[in-house]
């Protein structure tokens, strides 16, 4: 629903109505509305902004790219789901930092399997994205998911083969690349929420739900629906 209504001149504030409506409209509530004290019912996060980003009323531009990180609670289960949009046309570079994070989500979704360790979810993210020239963000982390937004255990996007927890089959895990175009390194906006690089270059997101199985992880969460909408708009 979304992806058909990101394009130049739309502010994020009028794309939290959307998402908030159409949440309520099938049975469930925008989990991050109120989520401590969070006013909105989406993470908008624009060009430099990473995560945590406050819907505006300020009209997106041709160029920007926009990470949307939604949460949702139906039947007293989370469900957590972010994907970056470029509005209209954007650079190369920026294409391609897009590109290489869902890589990066797609390489990092492979080793959810049981048997494996955290740090190899983590290594795969971020061998992927350095090896691309880019800058892996820290101080967030992915996350398990179930009937809290956060459970253990923490899912970062760094770290060495074989190394923390094994996964565990049945395990929920919100796995999430937050890749910078320039320096890894971010800080926290003057809003209390906002996280922005500090080079103020781009940053991309994008999150799965899934569930660790024994040979492939499940992926609860999809982007089939966005792609279809976005490649039918080109």
């Amino acid at each position: 629903m979304l992806a058909s209504h990101i394009r130049p001149g739309v502010s994020t504030a009028e794309l939290d109505k959307l998402v908030h409506d159409f949440i309520k409209d099938h049975g469930a509530y925008p989990g991050f509305l109120g989520y401590n004290d969070f006013p909105n019912s989406i993470c908008a996060s624009v060009n430099s902004a990473v995560v945590h980003g406050i819907p505006n009323r300020d009209p997106l531009q041709e160029g920007d790219i926009v990470s949307v990180d939604i949460g949702v609670v139906k039947d007293g289960y989370w469900g957590d789901s972010a994907f970056t949009f470029g509005v209209g046309e954007i650079a190369p570079e920026v294409i391609k930092l897009l590109r290489v994070t869902r890589e990066c989500l797609d390489l990092a979704i492979a080793k959810a399997v049981a048997g494996n360790r955290i740090g190899d979810i983590g290594n795969a993210v971020q061998t992927h994205a350095e090896d691309n020239g880019f800058g892996v963000v820290r101080e967030l982390v992915g996350h398990g998911v179930g009937i809290n937004l956060h459970e253990a255990p923490e899912v970062p996007n760094y770290g060495r083969k074989g190394s923390g927890p094994v996964l565990q089959e049945g395990w929920v895990l919100a796995i999430e690349p937050m890749i910078n175009l320039g320096t890894r390194n971010v800080r926290q906006l003057k809003d209390g929420w906002t996280i922005q690089t500090t080079d103020g270059k781009p940053s991309a997101h994008f999150e799965h739900t899934v569930v660790v199985r024994k040979n492939n992880a499940e992926v609860l969460s999809s982007f089939k629906e966005v792609d279809l909408v976005l490649n039918n708009n080109k």
